[in-house]
């Protein structure tokens, strides 16, 4: 796409009237926990200012539309924030920053910075055109920096840096348009990702262990993650006010990896994806909240089979092309929860939470067969400081067992892959201003690479976003 043809598009996306070129955060997938600094959507908000739905995990277009902007680094100035969100408009500018250095393991020790810009508009086309029920989000990002993970050779399944990868480039990561049908009906199409509506999962840790939706971090080469877009439709029931069903079909096309900048690719799709998901949420007596979805997926676009050759012998044996399998598929659960404190709009404000994250991917096609994410959010340990939370999480990514079998096949391989990578996190919160968050944590990683016999690695890091 030429210079012009990006210009063009920049300013058909974020054209407002002159008074309104402040930035408002918009939309990311509430959680009863807090999504701030979340760096793979936006912090969750948007245009409107009727009250916030009782609903603790609802969608982008039926909480983030109605919430009122919450203050960044330039507060409500002028009433800029207040005058577009009583027109529907939300805007958000933000910067996050992931730093890190490995005290120990790894081939060098070495300190890395990598970052994410990502700017973005959020329309309740009720207020700007009189759609009722609808929604428009448009967001691009830029990602820079390098990543500690490959240049200090520190050999992770997952990496330590979350916001590093999938090209330091301009993407256009979110275009896309929802409608409420009814009571109970939503439907969304456009340019987005799956891990926005299933398997959601915020990204306040810095291990990309915990980060996001978990199927995107075994299954990373058909189901794309943020910051990468594809063209997709989302079908959202609301059986009651605590249960939903949801499905959606997602194009597969690799051309979406590619690091020069476009809008869109149509052609060179390999299959599609398609993701189903039910969900409960619940609020107890006491008000604390909670959600648990389980899910699952098939993928139509043809996979290398990890062992198999075309003959069904062992590919690394034979030296032959790999059999190729028809489809791919996987299963996830996810559970928060709330065990103590007070909770508001749905989303926990002090006390314990807990969450647990399972993904169980193909054995034919994948390295990384399963994962298993626990871990606690803990706010109050010293409240007079702003936005602090305490977090603490554990992980292990298992190598598939067929993969092992290869590679002990491989006389020359020095090193096999038999054992499961282990990782652990501790991170700390604090808001010293509005709009500016700093989160030091310190991360270890035991058998890197799923490599019993690697040694261990050490990282301490800090993780911060400046909101405007």
């Amino acid at each position: 796409m030429s210079a012009s043809s990006w210009i063009a598009a920049a300013a058909a996306l974020f054209a407002v009237p002159a008074a309104a070129q402040q930035a408002t955060p918009t939309t990311g997938q509430a959680s009863p926990i807090d999504p701030q600094g979340d760096t793979q959507s936006q912090p969750a908000t948007g245009a409107g200012d009727a009250p916030a739905p009782e609903e603790p995990n609802p969608s982008a277009l039926t909480a983030d539309t109605r919430r009122p902007p919450p203050p960044g680094l330039i507060g409500d100035w002028l009433e800029i924030r207040t005058r577009l969100a009583r027109r529907g408009i939300g805007l958000t500018a933000r910067y996050a920053s992931e730093s890190a250095y490995n005290f120990t393991g790894g081939e060098r020790r070495l300190f890395r910075e990598t970052g994410q810009l990502d700017a973005g508009v959020l329309l309740d086309l009720n207020k700007v055109m009189g759609l009722k029920g609808g929604a428009f989000q448009g967001t691009v990002t830029f990602r820079r920096g390098r990543d500690l993970t490959t240049d200090a050779g520190l050999g992770a399944l997952q990496q330590v840096q979350e916001v590093y990868g999938r090209g330091q480039t301009l993407r256009v990561t979110q275009l896309w348009y929802e409608q409420v049908l009814g009571e109970k009906l939503e439907v969304k199409l456009g340019l987005t990702n799956p891990g926005e509506d299933f398997a959601a999962f915020s990204c306040q840790f810095m291990n990309l262990s915990f980060c996001g939706a978990q199927p995107g971090n075994l299954a990373g080469d058909y189901w794309y993650n943020w910051p990468v877009s594809q063209l997709g439709a989302r079908v959202r029931v609301k059986l009651d006010d605590t249960h939903y069903v949801t499905g959606a079909v997602y194009q597969i096309n690799p051309r979406n990896l590619n690091d020069r900048f476009f809008v869109a690719h149509v052609d060179g799709g390999t299959g599609v994806l398609v993701p189903v998901e039910a969900g409960w949420t619940r609020k107890d007596a006491t008000g604390r909240v909670g959600t648990y979805k389980f899910g699952g997926w098939i993928g139509t676009a043809d996979g290398d089979d990890v062992f198999l050759d075309i003959n069904r012998r062992p590919a690394v044996v034979t030296g032959l092309s790999p059999l190729r399998r028809s489809s791919r598929y996987g299963v996830y659960v996810n559970a928060e929860q709330q065990l103590t404190g007070r909770s508001r709009d749905g989303a926990a404000v002090s006390g314990l939470s807990v969450f647990a994250n399972v993904t169980q991917t193909d054995r034919q096609t994948s390295v990384t067969d399963n994962q298993v994410s626990i871990g606690l959010f803990y706010r109050g340990l010293y409240p007079k400081l702003r936005g602090e939370v305490l977090g603490v999480a554990l992980a292990r990514t298992n190598v598939n067992g067929r993969v092992a079998r290869a590679q002990r096949l491989d006389q020359a391989m020095p090193t096999v892959q038999d054992s499961a990578e282990y990782a652990a996190e501790v991170y700390y919160s604090v808001q010293p201003l509005e709009g500016l968050e700093l989160r030091p944590n310190v991360q270890w990683i035991h058998h890197p690479g799923g490599v019993r016999s690697a040694d261990d690695v050490g990282v301490i890091g800090l993780k911060a976003a400046v909101t405007l």
